[in-house]
């Protein structure tokens, strides 16, 4: 059984600002903390009731460099985990991981596709964008400051794992794309049409956020506006879709032959 400050403490990883105090973030789901024990991401508790099914030896052998760290596993019952899930409808398994920041390397954002996300706030678009970087297999995401802080449950949840596979880097954006030689790529309502874009082996694809488009800061620093052509009446595209869209444009520019299913 859980003591108050456990359940406080565990519940209090809902807010950001206490995710950042502790260092620690929530995962809840059977399928998502599946998928991150698969690659072995490092979590440092596992609350989970009788009716969690921890993946086999099989799944568990892979080898892996972070899975020297065992996280603790703590067994509950139904009511102790409604009381510390984040979910109206608790799951079979709660875990809870460290926040690990990595830093931009210098002089990264001129090698490799860089997708950009400025001020996208919603943290459903933030996972689904990290799953489409996965799928087009991108180098790394940068997050401006005002984005959904990747560590936001909704977030890794969207991503469907994604979130353990992609580098991502939380920048300043002007700071960032300062002196890249690359192209960045803004996507914009005004700009030339995406499927005319040469092929492009290094370049940086800036999404703004729905509602205002490209931050002014940013929109200085773009070196070449691109848009998806509208055909019917709707006001714009989801932030995902569009960059779905221009990665994929990109990728078949290049002519980069896609990994076969498994």
């Amino acid at each position: 059984m859980l003591t108050k400050a456990e359940i406080q403490r565990l519940r209090s990883l809902r807010e950001k600002k206490h995710r950042e105090t502790l260092g620690l973030f929530v995962i809840e789901g059977e399928k998502v903390v599946a998928e991150l024990l698969a690659v072995g991401f490092p979590f440092e508790e596992i609350f989970a009731t009788h009716a969690w099914n921890r993946p086999g030896p099989a799944e568990d052998a892979t080898p892996s460099p972070l899975r020297d760290a065992r996280p603790r596993i703590v067994r509950l019952d139904a009511a102790d985990m409604a009381r510390i899930s984040h979910f109206p409808t608790p799951s079979s398994v709660f875990a809870v991981g460290r926040l690990q920041r990595q830093p931009l390397p210098p002089d990264a954002l001129n090698h490799g596709l860089t997708l950009a996300l400025d001020g996208v706030q919603d943290a459903g678009n933030v996972g689904t964008l990290l799953r489409i970087a996965d799928w087009f297999a991108l180098d790394r995401v940068l997050l401006s400051p005002d984005c959904a802080d990747v560590f936001h449950q909704k977030v890794i949840n969207a991503s469907m794992g994604s979130f353990a596979r992609v580098q991502v880097h939380s920048v300043e954006l002007p700071t960032a794309l300062a002196g890249v030689r690359v192209p960045v790529l803004g996507c914009d309502l005004t700009g030339e049409n995406v499927h005319a874009l040469p092929p492009l082996a290094d370049a940086v694809i800036v999404i703004g956020s729905e509602g205002r488009g490209l931050s002014p800061a940013v929109a200085e620093l773009v070196s070449r506006r691109v848009t998806i052509p509208r055909y019917g009446q709707a006001e714009s595209l989801n932030a995902a879709i569009a960059a779905a869209i221009v990665c994929d444009n990109l990728r078949s520019a290049r002519g980069r032959p896609p990994t076969p299913a498994r």
